[in-house]
């Protein structure tokens, strides 16, 4: 299996999907440890196997007034922190190859943001760290054109690689997710579902990204019937004042229901196999 090139992944009997979710941004230890606790708490009752996700900075702005972090070694050791305490992995984005090397020594898993996935030198810098490596599909890319980009990862010498769509832009300010490439793209690596920024409605007049978050459960349920291996959804105590993508996240208080309703789909799709 694919999924066995993903050490942090800790497979159940249940076969279940796996889940990468958490805030945008690291905020604050507070924030971030409130969140990590209700999530391991959801998680592991649904068996769920879980990584904790948080940017510790946020380089792709709207504006130059958007938030872009607390401090990029301040946050990765709240990152860190969260790891120690719940004993889950995490992963967080990197956007400059110096940033790998620096991560690597916080984090698990390293994510290459959908924008800068072409970008070789951030690629293997990455992939040499050592650590596994979440490919955002590019909004601007077929799913196709992931296997080269997987392949710049093991071309490197690591085998511990995914791949997360995001969605595909529609004009310009909508993303759509077209569902006949998860299996397209899982001929390459396992491939993950990004359910929140599939939702963005990016380049809004005003600098701050829309989203439509009240379709979250819908392209999670189609995710999961498409036979995805894990899913990455943003959540928030208060998605009104997160600082970052606030528009299209899912509200924590939500998080519960939906996961397990789409883990009684991920039953039903394994009977069906």
């Amino acid at each position: 299996m694919q999924l066995e090139r993903i050490p942090q992944i800790k497979h159940t009997d249940s076969n279940n999907f796996f889940l990468l979710s958490g805030p945008c941004a690291i905020e604050g230890e507070d924030m971030a440890m409130r969140i990590a606790e209700k999530i391991v708490t959801i998680t592991d009752r649904l068996e769920i196997p879980y990584v904790f996700k948080g940017s510790f900075k946020k380089a792709n702005r709207s504006r130059v007034d958007s938030f872009t972090g607390i401090g990029d070694e301040k946050a990765l050791k709240i990152l860190r922190k969260v790891s120690e305490t719940f004993n889950v992995p995490t992963v967080t984005d990197i956007h400059e190859v110096a940033d790998a090397q620096m991560a690597a020594a916080y984090v698990d898993v390293l994510q290459i943001p959908a924008f800068l996935v072409r970008q070789t030198d951030l690629v293997v810098a990455a992939a040499k760290t050592g650590k596994t490596i979440n490919l955002k599909k590019g909004q601007f890319m077929s799913p196709e054109s992931m296997q080269h980009a997987t392949t710049k990862v093991t071309d490197s010498g690591n085998v511990q690689v995914m791949v997360t769509d995001r969605g595909t832009m529609f004009g310009y300010q909508d993303m759509v997710v077209d569902f006949r490439g998860i299996p397209t793209m899982k001929a390459y690596a396992p491939v993950v579902l990004d359910v929140t920024h599939s939702l963005q409605q990016p380049n809004q007049s005003s600098g701050v990204t829309g989203g439509r978050p009240e379709m979250i459960e819908t392209i999670a349920r189609a995710g999961i019937a498409t036979g995805v291996d894990g899913i990455f959804m943003e959540t928030h105590f208060d998605p009104s004042t997160a600082k970052s993508d606030g528009a299209n996240m899912l509200h924590l208080d939500h998080l519960e229901r939906l996961l397990t309703n789409l883990t009684q789909l991920r039953k039903t799709v394994n009977d069906l196999q």
